[in-house]
This record gives structure tokens, sequence and C-alpha cells, in this order.
């Protein structure tokens, strides 16, 4: 017996071509400026500069961008002090959002309501820079590392998800828990976290992506060069061109060239790291997402 087949007409095979080119289109537009950093910063400075239209292929091939980039003391500076502050922002987050998270979501709680009002209150109203920053002085935590961590301790929307996560748990679990003598903290650490893991490594990959790629907290609570993050050097070279002793090594003439091709391996060298680190957190993306998104 012949299979039913679903006819498809002429409109809907042209809205399904129209999707598909629109989609290329939108992947190329995406796509394509990452694409230009790459082999811009493997081209000729010279070659570079002169060519006109849209690049597809290096121009030339050069490793001198690398070269200056990687021999750069200050670049390997900011490289140390970005990852102590994802490894350590990050774990400090990711305790204190749990703790936070943990608490609100537990039933016959007294105030939970309440202080659950008052924490997302903090999503849509601040205090403002002016009043951030005195805090941050008056604790004492101003040109310190710790400036850069503790007044960012919890992402009021990455709790959210977290608490709506805990919630989901089914309370058969803790109840027999209970039963057993388990406390909170037993609970918490034997049955909640590896329960709500994947909602967790997402949580990982927000603070460690925010982390990585901060550089407006450094900028103001931070004076010495030694404790800057490899984001706040990147945008001294983009935005304020401070290529400094980069391209001292080069020729007068070529040093303005030279710049241009700095500026890309800057780019590619501050970003390359967090997308390699990426695809091992994806798999847990989509289920840590719908798991703190929906309460089952």
């Amino acid at each position: 017996m012949a299979k039913n087949k679903i006819k498809i007409g002429p409109a809907e095979r042209a809205f399904d071509i129209f999707n598909v080119i629109f989609m290329l289109l939108l992947c190329i537009i995406m796509i394509y400026p990452f694409y230009y950093v790459v082999i811009a910063s493997v081209s000729e400075p010279a070659k570079l500069m002169a060519f006109d239209g849209v690049l597809l292929a290096p121009a030339g091939f050069s490793w001198g961008a690398y070269s200056a980039v990687l021999g750069n003391p200050r670049i390997w500076t900011g490289y140390s002090n970005t990852i102590f502050y994802v490894v350590v922002g990050t774990v400090f987050n990711i305790f204190m959002t749990v703790l936070c998270a943990y608490g609100l979501s537990r039933k016959g709680l007294m105030f939970t309501r309440l202080v659950t009002v008052m924490v997302v209150f903090t999503m849509y109203f601040s205090g403002g820079l002016v009043p951030s920053f005195l805090v941050v002085k008056g604790l004492g935590l101003y040109n310190s590392r710790l400036a850069l961590i503790i007044p960012g301790a919890i992402s009021t929307f990455n709790m959210i998800i977290m608490r709506t996560a805990f919630a989901g748990v089914p309370d058969s679990l803790e109840e027999s828990a209970r039963l057993e003598g388990a406390s909170h903290l037993q609970i918490l650490w034997k049955i909640m976290i590896p329960v709500t893991m994947p909602t967790i490594a997402v949580l990982i990959l927000y603070y460690g992506v925010g982390h990585w790629n901060s550089w407006f907290s450094a900028a103001i609570y931070l004076r010495d060069g030694s404790k800057y993050p490899l984001q706040l050097y990147l945008r001294q070279i983009l935005i304020e061109n401070q290529i400094g002793d980069m391209s001292q090594t080069s020729a007068s003439d070529d040093q303005a060239l030279l710049a241009e091709t700095i500026k890309y391996a800057t780019i590619i060298v501050a970003t390359v790291p967090i997308l390699v680190l990426y695809p091992f957190l994806q798999k847990y993306f989509v289920k840590g997402v719908m798991v703190g998104s929906l309460k089952g």
C-alpha cells in the first residue's frame, strides 16, 4: 500500500527557498567579521592596507603580528589576571548563587517571598555607578582584585534559573533524605547539586564568559596596570591605539602598518580560549536552560 505523501505547494516551496537563502545570508553576515579578523591577522601589513574590496583570503602571509603579541609580557600578564578572575570569580559566583537559590527554593521558609521580591528588584533598579564606586572604595576594595569578584557575587537572573531548577526537584528525594537524618547541607551537596548539574554547568558558562569579557569594572576600580585583565588591555589596543612595545622592534615606517595587524592578532588571542571551552559545555546548555526555566 502506497504511503500518503504530503504535497508541498508552490507557495510553501518558495517560502522554504526564501528561508534557506535568508539564513545563509545571515550566517555569512555573522561569520565573515570573525573570518576577516582571522585572515587579516596573518596578512602582510603593507598588502593588507593597500587592499581594496572584500577580503576573502590573506593578503600575503606573515606571523609578525602574532610574534609581536605573544612576545609582549603585558599580554601574558593580562592572561594570568583574566584566568584568575575567571576561575576564582566563577567559583565564588556559583557558590553564592547555589546557596541563595537553595534557600529561596525551600518551602515553608519564612519571608521567602519578601526576600525574592527584594532580590528581583535589583534586576530593574540599581544605585548607579557613583554609589557603587563609593561602596567599593568604602569597603577597601579599590584597586584590589576582589573589586572584580565580590560586588558581582550573584547575578539575579542566574539565581532565578538556579532557584527554579531546585524547586523542580521532586520533594520525595528531600523527604527521603530527611528521614535518614540528612541536614540541609547534605541535601544540597548530595542531592540537589548532582540532580541540577546541567543547570550549574550552564551557569558556569554564563559566569565564566562574563568574567572573561569583563573590562568596564576593571577600568573603574583598578589603577594598577599589573592587575588589568586581558580585555582591558585589548580595549587599550583597539580604542586608545596603545600598541606599546609590541611594534618597537619594527622600523618607524612600518610601525603604523604593523599596528593594524597587531589589533587583529590580539583579538584572536583574546577570543580563541573561550571559543575552545564552549564545545565542552554545549551538551549541557539546552538541557540546563530548560531545567532552570520550567518547573517540573
